[in-house]
């Protein structure tokens, strides 16, 4: 078990649980691969407050993460697993046959001394391979899936998380995302075989509101305590609802409402959306 449970010596430690990464094998990252990640406090090139509730936390350094996967037909030696603060799974140090080192993500049960590879072609279907899903066996899940041939991947790369591949039919291929959405992409685009570890992630407990603040997330103030000028559920006299549904402080509809744009080129290619708590099944 990689959770470790804290007993209720206080009140911060009641109900506190870690992750104690046991898949990190190795603890320094490599310095060629790191660069400086300036912090924004959630504004944007104008000192606008973009994004609320970003500001502080522990000092990061950013991972340059191989989401492309386009070192083809070179085989690659994992030589060992490390914890990223940037994102939630951790990610695998690669060294290639010619001495280059790349980070990429790191799928479910690889370990070090591992020899994966990416292609352009058909190979062998095992995690940390990548190659077109036009190439991967029906049935399989998958992760870092491009949306288009060549940009890199996009969906699928959070911990714990994978695609299964379902169908191939003519030039597209269909995915089941963790959502529950079922998208088609092309089968031209490039993923990875396997699902991305350190699942534990979604059972740790925070535990205390200072471990969010080492995390750089302060305090949310809820909207129907603002004023009306500030919050759309704001205002009113007493203690009011808001009489309307959950939204953002700019309006957009909050709690799993639907927030896709009309009239996307995509629309096309998902064949069901995703299912929302709230609102049940989404449609486009």
């Amino acid at each position: 078990m990689a959770i470790r449970t804290y007993k209720p010596t206080t009140n911060g430690r009641r109900n506190m649980s870690v992750n104690l990464h046991e898949e990190v094998t190795k603890k320094a990252p490599e310095k060629s691969l790191l660069r400086p990640l300036k912090r924004t406090g959630g504004r944007n090139a104008q000192g606008k407050v973009t994004v609320r509730g970003r500001g502080g936390g522990h000092k990061r350094r950013y991972r340059v993460i191989d989401f492309k996967r386009n070192k083809d037909d070179v085989a690659a030696k994992v030589i060992g697993i490390e914890y990223d603060p940037n994102r939630t799974c951790h990610i695998a140090l690669l060294r290639y046959e010619d001495g280059t080192l790349r980070y990429i993500l790191s799928p479910r049960g690889l370990n070090d001394g591992a020899e994966i590879v990416s292609s352009n072609g058909a190979i062998e279907p095992q995690p940390g391979n990548c190659m077109p899903l036009k190439y991967i066996p029906t049935g399989l899940t998958v992760h870092n899936i491009e949306f288009e041939p060549g940009k890199g991947g996009k969906l699928c790369r959070s911990a714990g998380s994978g695609a299964r591949l379902s169908n191939k039919e003519g030039r597209w291929a269909t995915l089941v995302l963790p959502s529950g959405e079922i998208r088609q992409v092309s089968v031209e685009c490039r993923a990875t075989v396997g699902q991305i570890g350190n699942t534990d992630h979604q059972n740790v407990k925070i535990g205390k509101a200072g471990a969010n603040r080492w995390r750089g997330r302060k305090p949310k103030v809820r909207g129907v305590a603002k004023d009306h000028a500030c919050h759309p559920l704001g205002g009113g006299e007493g203690r009011s609802k808001g009489g309307r549904e959950p939204a953002s402080a700019s309006g957009t509809k909050s709690k799993g409402g639907r927030t896709r744009a009309r009239g996307k080129w995509t629309d096309a290619r998902i064949l069901r959306r995703r299912k929302s708590k709230r609102y049940g099944q989404l449609k486009l």
